[in-house]
C-alpha cells in the first residue's frame, strides 16, 4: 500500500515590527525509495527596505562626529525590543529551520531561514546605532557649543549599553534553558521536522508581547528629547521618511489578509503615528534652522558689502589728504 505522510509546520510571528510567515512541507512516500521535501517562504520586502533605511542614520552620526539629539531610552527600548523579536522568530521557526536537515537543499534552506536573517539584520542595524551613540557621545569640542543639560552623560550611555547586553544575555540564556527542558520529555519522529515544546512556544509568545510593548513606547522618549532640544541633532530624516510610510503600508497589508485581527496590525499603526510625529517635528526644526542660517548669511553678506563700500569711499579721501 502506498501511503503519503505530510508534515506541515507553520510559524507565524506575533511581534511588533518583524512579522513573517514561513511554511515548510515535508513529504515522503512509504514503501518507495523516493522522498522529496519542498520548502517555501514568504519573505517580506518591507523588512529588507527597513534594514537598508538604517544606513542613513549610521552615516549621519559618523559624518557629524556626535550622537547629539538621540535619546538613550529610545535606543534601549529599540535594542531590547529587537532582542525579543529575534529570539521570538528563532523559537517559532524551530520546525522550519529543522527542515534544513531533511535534505531540502541549500536554496530551500536559505529561503526558509530568510525571515530569521531579516529580523537578525534589523536587530544588528539598531545595535550599531547604540554602539555609535556610545562612541560618538556628545562632546563640547565636537559640537563647538556648550553641552546642554539635556545631553546624556557618559555614565548614562554606558549604563544603557550594559543594560542592553545584560537583557540580551538573560533572554538568550532563558530561551536556551527552556529549550533543553523539551529534550527529556518529548519524543520526536525522526522523519518529521523538530517542533518546539509547549513551554517554549509560551515563552516565545511572552517574548512577542514584550517586544510589542517595548516597540509601542519606543518613540515616546525620543519625541520628548527632540521637543526639548528643538533641534534635529543626529537623527536621520531620510531614515524616518522610509520607515514611517512603511509602517502604514505594512499595517494595511496585514489588515487586508484573511484571518488577521486588529492585534496583528495595531502596533504598526501606533509606531507609525509616533514616528510620523517625530518626523514632522524634525522637518519643522530643520526648516527653521535652514531659514535662520539663510537669514544669518544674508546679514553677514550685507554687513560685508557695506564695509567694502565704506573702504572704497575712504580710499579717495586718504589719497587727497596725502
Amino acid at each position: 500500500m502506498n501511503l503519503r505522510i505530510i508534515f506541515l509546520c507553520q510559524a507565524t510571528l506575533h511581534e511588533p515590527s518583524h512579522r513573517t510567515a514561513l511554511l515548510c512541507t515535508y513529504s515522503s512516500e512509504l514503501n518507495t525509495s523516493s522522498t522529496f521535501i519542498s520548502c517555501r517562504s514568504s519573505p517580506h520586502y518591507q523588512h529588507q527596505l527597513k534594514s537598508i533605511s538604517y544606513l542613513p542614520q549610521h552615516i549621519r552620526i559618523i559624518k557629524r562626529g556626535t550622537s547629539e539629539g538621540i535619546s538613550p531610552l529610545f535606543l534601549l527600548l529599540g535594542v531590547t525590543s529587537g532582542t525579543c523579536a529575534l529570539l521570538n522568530i528563532l523559537v517559532l521557526s524551530w520546525g522550519v529551520l529543522g527542515c534544513c536537515g531533511k535534505g531540502i537543499g541549500g536554496f530551500n534552506c536559505f529561503a526558509a531561514s530568510m525571515g530569521v536573517a531579516q529580523v537578525g539584520t534589523q536587530w544588528a542595524c539598531f545595535a550599531i546605532i547604540l554602539a555609535l551613540f556610545l562612541i560618538y557621545l556628545p562632546r563640547q569640542e565636537a559640537l563647538g557649543i556648550p553641552i546642554t543639560s539635556t545631553a546624556p552623560s557618559q555614565k548614562v550611555a554606558v549604563t544603557i549599553t550594559l543594560v542592553s547586553i545584560v537583557h540580551f544575555v538573560a533572554m538568550t540564556a532563558a530561551t536556551f534553558y527552556i529549550s533543553l527542558l523539551r529534550s527529556g520529555t518529548m519524543q520526536q519522529n525522526p522523519n518529521s521536522p523538530p517542533q518546539p515544546s509547549d513551554a517554549l512556544v509560551k515563552w516565545a509568545n511572552f517574548l512577542g508581547v514584550q517586544s510589542t510593548i517595548l516597540a509601542s513606547i519606543q518613540y515616546i522618549p525620543q519625541l520628548f528629547t527632540t521637543w526639548r532640544l528643538k533641534h534635529v541633532g543626529s537623527l536621520s530624516i531620510p531614515m524616518m521618511c522610509i520607515q514611517t510610510p512603511g509602517s502604514f503600508v505594512w499595517a494595511v497589508s496585514l489588515a487586508t489578509r484573511e484571518g488577521t485581527k486588529w492585534s496583528s496590525w495595531a502596533t504598526y499603526v501606533v509606531t507609525g503615528i509616533l514616528q510620523g510625529c517625530l518626523l514632522t517635528m524634525c522637518i519643522t526644526w530643520e526648516l527653521a534652522e535652514r531659514k535662520a542660517r539663510t537669514k544669518a548669511d544674508q546679514v553677514i553678506d550685507t554687513a560685508g558689502s557695506e564695509r567694502c563700500e565704506e573702504e572704497d569711499e575712504r580710499q579717495p579721501l586718504l589719497a587727497t589728504q596725502r
